[in-house]
């Protein structure tokens, strides 16, 4: 018998091509995050020109990182479309439920700190990777 020798497919490395792209456009935009909130107090010393700039840099990695997310989403198969939709579908109610009660509880003095912003993204990040591996566990 012969063996048959299995090579990614275009489709498959299409795919994975859109996801490094995804992945690139996240991590240049996580960096722009950085510099707008550090930059400022550690690099410029608070300059309105660089802070600017930092700003209208952060916004444009940020739509550039939205257009490769649809671009990814068109790319994938309708089940694994649905996964996604599903997942940021969740994602979207748990943060908007959970962040407007989280910023409720210092207003009805049930924690005596500020709410921070960070703590919804980092709620709301885990809540979208649990949901797609629900997802992909449920249509396996």
């Amino acid at each position: 018998m012969s063996n048959i020798k299995h090579s990614e497919t275009t489709c498959t490395k299409h795919k994975n091509t859109h996801i490094l792209q995804l992945a690139l456009w996240t991590l240049a935009w996580l960096v722009s995050t950085a510099l707008l909130r550090f930059g400022a107090e550690y690099i410029w010393d608070y300059q309105l020109a660089y802070s600017i700039a930092a700003l209208i840099l952060h916004l444009a990695l940020g739509l550039a990182m939205i257009v490769a997310n649809v671009k990814h989403l068109s790319k994938l198969d309708e089940l694994q479309r649905k996964i996604t939709m599903d997942a940021m579908g969740i994602t979207l109610g748990v943060g908007l439920i959970a962040g407007i009660a989280y910023e409720q509880l210092e207003d009805i003095k049930l924690i005596s700190f500020e709410p921070e912003i960070n703590h919804l993204i980092m709620l709301m990040a885990i809540t979208y990777i649990i949901s797609i591996f629900i997802g992909n566990r449920k249509y396996k």
